[in-house]
């Protein structure tokens, strides 16, 4: 039996969705799926979609709704006990987020590293394979997920290569941008859309090379001006804001009523780290830390989906070719937690990896790959 039009969602989500399973999954007869979801339309939708992808291909979906969830809000425990049953490919499709792990936060997982977060764990200790996909819309899914898959691996395969062997990472832009990061010793990773094996896991739609700083050792400026990520929500940015950055830290954030809202988004998350210390739902010995660390510079990322652009939801803006992003807050190394990760654009940056030896190789110049 094929499943598609008739079932809560029209025919074009199935494109997406059988890309999702067979390109990007390469989901198998029997294998236990279990896909996390909210009953907002969209997302709802695509979930449906995605369930009658598996099942055309014979595997197992589990669909599971639970409450939409914001910045700082928990995870239901039904759904963490879900996936604590390791299934063999775990999806999170959400209206906004999936939660935080309140038993990650105060007790952690252990394993290659420190994990504060089942979902994490699970594919980075290669149980499962997984996608996340938080705040993804019907209009997202149709034009960002059928895409070029071998084109979009050979671009992120070419860049980690260049910057396994960099000491230090320079971006320039028009907008203003001009920052050194430190990437010795921290390996830069794909978001390529290839979750085939046990231990991959991102984002779809997929596009983007992603590497955390090495820490206390970003200085410079960013010149924010493609879109950011908020306490109330996800804008594009109509007046550049300016973060000044020493050994890793912001220092100063300078610009109009765009610039306050991330100051006090930054605000927000201290005072929330401070709270959530208080209430026992974060160890007492890491509350400084995660206060520190909301105003770290926690991640460069490299935008190459080519059918992406930007419409203020960083799910999709992250991923626009000719882009760059800087995330204030926490990093994927697990080495500088905070309760944020605030991913903001940077539009047509020169991006150069230097060796130790003082080699350059430019990846991008003025948003454009210079092998295009």
């Amino acid at each position: 039996m094929q499943f598609s039009e008739g079932r809560g969602y029209d025919r074009s989500l199935a494109v997406g969705a059988k890309a999702a399973v067979k390109d990007v999954l390469a989901l198998k007869k029997d294998e236990r799926i279990l896909i996390i979801s909210n009953p907002n339309k969209d997302v709802r939708e695509i979930s449906m979609a995605i369930f009658d992808a598996a099942m055309n291909v014979k595997a197992k979906p589990v669909l599971m709704f639970q409450r939409e969830k914001g910045q700082f809000d928990f995870a239901e425990k039904d759904v963490i006990t879900a996936m604590s049953s390791e299934p063999d490919v775990i999806l999170s499709i959400s209206k906004d987020r999936f939660g935080k792990d309140k038993h990650g936060l105060l007790e952690g997982y252990t394993g290659k590293r420190k994990y504060n977060d089942i979902f994490e764990m699970l594919y980075e200790e290669e149980k499962a394979r997984a996608f996340w996909s938080p705040g993804i819309t019907r209009d997202m899914f149709r034009r960002t997920v059928p895409i070029d898959y071998t084109r979009l691996r050979k671009d992120c395969k070419r860049i980690c290569a260049i910057l396994k062997g960099s000491e230090t990472v320079r971006v320039t832009a028009p907008g203003g941008t001009d920052l050194v990061i430190g990437s010795k010793g921290r390996i830069a990773k794909m978001d390529d859309g290839d979750f085939r094996k046990k231990g991959r896991g991102g984002n779809i739609p997929s596009g983007e090379v992603y590497v955390s700083p090495a820490l206390g050792t970003t200085n410079g400026v960013i010149a924010f001006d493609g879109s950011i990520v908020l306490n109330d929500g996800e804008i594009v940015i109509r007046d550049p804001i300016v973060a000044h950055i020493k050994d890793g830290y912001i220092t100063k954030i300078t610009g109009t009523k765009e610039a306050n809202a991330l100051r006090n988004s930054i605000r927000i998350a201290k005072r929330k780290a401070r709270s959530m210390g208080n209430d026992g739902l974060l160890k007492s010995s890491e509350v400084e830390s995660y206060i520190k660390n909301t105003e770290s510079i926690g991640e460069l990322g490299i935008g190459l989906n080519r059918k992406a652009r930007i419409v203020a939801n960083m799910l999709e803006d992250e991923k626009v070719y000719g882009t760059c992003h800087f995330a204030v807050g926490s990093n994927y190394d697990g080495d500088a937690d905070s309760l944020i990760h605030l991913d903001g654009l940077v539009k047509a940056p020169t991006i150069t990896a230097v060796t130790a030896s003082g080699r350059e190789t430019e990846l991008m110049r003025k948003g454009k790959l210079t092998w295009d």
